[in-house]
């Protein structure tokens, strides 16, 4: 999946456990676990490796790091664990798949497609339309919720959101770790990626506004 499939999943499934568990989450910190597994693009790139979908990619790992944050916080943390999990439980075991979800025990490769299903690329337009629709429902939750007014409050854990703003601005308009920008291979992503893109960046600017103006 894309940056925007991620991030709506995400913020549905971390609203619809929160709700359950009765917690109120963080709505910019959910959005930025659900894309850090990608992390992996940045390390293959830099340090010359060839981990992408194994490491940060693998439930064993994710168990490892949010068990200890479990026994402190207990429930809260759910909706988190969620949000990481999701990445590569569903958002990415079914687009692409090639996923070491048992890494370190076994490095085999699970997805939607070694499982003997179809397989369905990211640019496939059955990934399009499923991202897509995951954008729409979570405009909608949010509008209905109300959340989306967590983006336009002066909170200083908002400038979390600078990461998910390098993982939507650099695919779209520069191309990374895509051979070309996403507005000429997926307009439609493109345009999605803009909507976060927009939303995060004036949620940023507006916390660093108050912040400047407090001081000065």
């Amino acid at each position: 999946m894309f940056a925007v499939g991620h991030m709506s999943l995400a913020y549905l499934i971390g609203k619809l456990s929160s709700k359950l568990l009765g917690v109120t989450p963080n709505i910019p910190v959910l959005m930025v676990l659900s894309i850090l597994p990608d992390i992996d693009i940045a390390i293959d790139t830099f340090a010359g490796l060839d981990i992408h979908r194994g490491p940060t990619h693998s439930l064993i790992v994710a168990l490892i790091i949010f068990t200890p944050i479990f026994v402190f916080y207990g429930k809260r943390v759910v909706p988190y664990f969620l949000a990481y999990v999701s990445h590569f439980l569903i958002g990415d075991f079914l687009i692409g798949g090639q996923l070491q979800l048992l890494w370190p025990l076994l490095k085999n490769n699970f997805g939607f497609f070694e499982a003997g299903f179809l397989y369905i690329d990211i640019y496939d337009g059955i990934n399009i339309a499923i991202e897509l629709s995951l954008l729409l429902v979570a405009i909608a939750v949010m509008i209905k919720t109300c959340d989306y007014q967590v983006f336009f409050k002066k909170c200083k854990t908002n400038f979390v959101l600078i990461i998910p703003i390098v993982t939507v601005l650099l695919p779209t308009f520069l191309g990374y770790p895509f051979d070309v920008p996403l507005f000429a291979i997926s307009p439609l992503i493109g345009v999605a990626h803009l909507f976060f893109l927009v939303l995060f960046g004036f949620s940023i600017l507006n916390v660093t506004y108050a912040i400047i103006k407090k001081r000065f």
